[in-house]
């Protein structure tokens, strides 16, 4: 019995001794191999082109920069569905699983992100924040509100206004639908309406709280103005083919604010290219997760020239004639509408 006791303790030691061994080796590979692999989470606001544009730079800045899924970068992405008490609870659960960098891509996202991991050495970066300092994300100088930065969608208003002008010179009233609780939209109208009376337009406003809200609100608007500029908001772009399909039934044109939603039907933007405003994100990221910065370093960005974005087909159902020169100027021309 002694010596079945005492096989049985020899083999026990073995064992544990070869486990170590095959632990210290499992570190050795770790130390000189990849280094760890980072979690990333990412809080998206809503799904709609642009800020799925702004998902897709973000990952491909991260790899670019030496983040790569599957290698060294899990990334979790959630979307709140516009809803901000959804955004608040993404968020929190990023922050209890201890993820290493959030992004928040829009401004409600970007605002629960930062609240979530204020207590917390966890950095948030953002994306298509139309204004950060309205959003507390920065100080009025543009430094960070804590470790938070990341890059603004701000809107080329005065450009939109130029290409409005000369689309549409006979146009008096320029309609705006846009979320109450959205501080980008608030002040975004706020620069419209500052700029719009030296093209002698006049900005109307309508103000919703939820996509329940946009069927009549913009049967109201569309009854007082002569065409729509949307904004980045995110309840209003979520509901555009409803807001497009009732602007066509009475041929009302409808600006838009980026290229996705001129390929859905506007007639033309001034906007930013989304995914490049992505990857300059992902790589700011890179920076902060390489330990290069802090997000506290570093002053939020934006993309420094707008682009044209034209839907030929969509001004042809309309009526409107666009100049050959204006069409060919563009970044990008379509010829048909996306479904």
């Amino acid at each position: 019995m002694k010596k079945k006791v005492l096989a049985v303790v020899l083999a026990a030691v073995m064992a544990m001794g070869l486990a170590a061994c095959g632990s210290r080796e499992d570190a050795k590979e770790s130390k000189t191999g990849d280094e760890k692999t980072y979690t990333v989470g990412i809080s998206q606001f809503a799904e709609h082109g642009s800020l799925d544009n702004c998902r897709e730079g973000f990952i491909e800045g991260l790899k670019e920069s030496g983040f790569e899924e599957g290698k060294n970068l899990k990334v979790e992405v959630k979307n709140a569905a516009a809803d901000q008490g959804t955004a608040k609870q993404i968020s929190d659960a990023f922050v209890s699983d201890k993820a290493d960098l959030i992004c928040g891509i829009a401004t409600p996202s970007a605002q629960a992100a930062y609240n979530s991991a204020m207590n917390t050495d966890i950095p948030v970066i953002f994306t298509a924040v139309t204004d950060p300092k309205a959003a507390k994300l920065a100080n009025e100088d543009g430094t960070p509100a804590g470790e938070v930065t990341g890059t603004s969608d701000e809107l080329p208003i005065k450009e939109q206004l130029e290409m409005i002008h000369k689309v549409l010179p006979d146009a008096k009233k320029v309609g705006i639908l846009y979320t109450t609780s959205e501080v980008n939209s608030v002040s975004a109208i706020k620069t419209y309406e500052k700029l719009a009376g030296d093209y002698g337009i006049t900005i109307v406003t309508k103000g919703v709280s939820q996509t329940a809200d946009i069927s009549l609100a913009a049967d109201e608007i569309l009854s007082e103005v002569d065409c729509l500029t949307n904004l980045t908001d995110n309840t209003v772009v979520n509901s555009l083919a409803t807001i497009l399909d009732k602007a066509n039934e009475k041929k009302i044109p409808v600006f838009a604010s980026e290229v996705e939603q001129v390929k859905l039907g506007c007639v033309a933007a001034e906007g930013i290219d989304y995914i490049a405003l992505g990857k300059q994100t992902g790589k700011m990221a890179a920076e902060v997760l390489k330990g290069e910065k802090k997000a506290s370093e570093m002053k939020y960005e934006t993309i420094s020239e707008p682009g044209l974005y034209v839907n030929t087909k969509a001004a042809k159902d309309l009526g409107i004639t666009l100049d050959e020169e204006f069409v060919k100027s563009a970044v990008e021309s379509f010829d048909s509408i996306s479904k």
